[in-house]
């Protein structure tokens, strides 16, 4: 991340079901609900995903820069 906390890339789908397996539980990237697309900013965020036809979910998603 840049020093204004912006991306060099972003965080989609794909990388948050793998966050989420990475804990042992497996979510699948279509299950992961991004209606404004991937994030590109660090910061704290709340995600939906959508598990089944009557389950619904949110995980808090925390994107913060590399220390190095």
């Amino acid at each position: 991340a840049g020093a204004e906390g912006k991306l060099f890339g972003s965080v989609g789908t794909v990388d948050i079901s793998e966050a989420v397996k990475q804990t042992g539980v497996e979510l699948a990237k279509h299950e992961v609900r991004l209606p404004y697309g991937p994030f590109r900013i660090t910061g704290e965020y709340t995600v939906d995903v959508h598990l089944h036809a009557d389950v619904e979910a949110s995980i808090k998603l925390v994107i913060a820069a590399e220390e190095e």
